[in-house]
């Protein structure tokens, strides 16, 4: 049980540690740094999504032959439309730009950009509650330990992107500590989440392959629509990419070696 309840915090810890960096830096961060964050982020969570999600649900289903791939694709479909219906539906405002996206509100620009944090966070939760419920289930492709690296993996990945949340909020004219705080709590949305997956775990196990790949989905659909589109952006594009064969190989290594 304390190995579960660490797991589950741990990317809040992550969030939390690089939503502190605004203590720690004086100006804005650098657009080379953002982008190698960006890319090493991105870099995670592909990688989380294959070897921790999608390669287990299709091996659930490996007794069924050709139609073990079924329940890993619908579920990788759903995932990414669930995460396009909350894109469209939820007012946010992404870093970097003064354009609000999904439904027409009077929100304050803080408060979209924090939203904007929460969409991009929820599947992340999601997938360590689905990992863990899977660990729990005594399913023989999925191990605490597994579990674990999933958790630890997206801590990591959770720490360079707090604090690509808390510095612009700083550069906007936040206080240090609003800018820490605003940060920190957009990262509450994963323990909630993967509690909520964990609580439903019993009602979840005949579908587990099938929510395996939906949170795939749902972390394909932020990295696709937010991360490389924001790291590719005009210049230093090479560094995101050096960021996302790092962040990539650093989340496939932990998978293997820990699962």
């Amino acid at each position: 049980m304390t190995t579960i309840v660490i797991g589950l915090l741990l990317p809040l810890l992550g969030t939390v540690l690089g939503s502190a960096f605004v203590f720690l830096m004086k100006d804005e961060m650098s657009v080379p740094l953002q982008k190698s964050l960006l890319g090493f982020a991105s870099g995670v969570m592909v990688a989380a999504s294959v070897w921790s999600l999608l390669i287990p649900a299709m091996e659930m289903e490996a007794g069924k032959g050709a139609w073990a791939v079924f329940p890993a694709a619908v579920g990788f479909l759903l995932g990414m439309g669930f995460l396009l219906m909350i894109d469209e539906l939820t007012p946010h405002l992404h870093i970097g730009t003064d354009q609000p996206e999904g439904m027409p509100s009077r929100l304050s620009k803080t408060a979209m950009l924090t939203l904007a944090v929460t969409i991009h966070n929820l599947p992340e939760g999601m997938a360590v509650g689905v990992v863990f419920a899977g660990a729990e289930s005594g399913a023989a492709q999925i191990s605490l330990a597994g579990a674990v690296a999933v958790a630890l993996g997206i801590a990591i990945q959770n720490v360079p992107e707090g604090a690509i949340i808390s510095m612009p909020m700083r550069a906007a004219g936040n206080s240090r500590w609003r800018s820490f705080l605003i940060g920190s709590l957009s990262g509450a949305v994963e323990p909630i989440g993967a509690l909520a997956v964990l609580l439903l775990a019993s009602f979840l196990t005949p579908v587990l392959p099938y929510m395996l790949a939906f949170a795939a989905g749902a972390m394909f659909y932020v990295v696709v629509e937010e991360l490389i589109p924001e790291a590719s952006n005009g210049q230093h594009s090479n560094l995101s990419t050096i960021g996302f064969a790092i962040g990539f190989v650093l989340m496939m290594t932990l998978d293997v070696v820990m699962g």
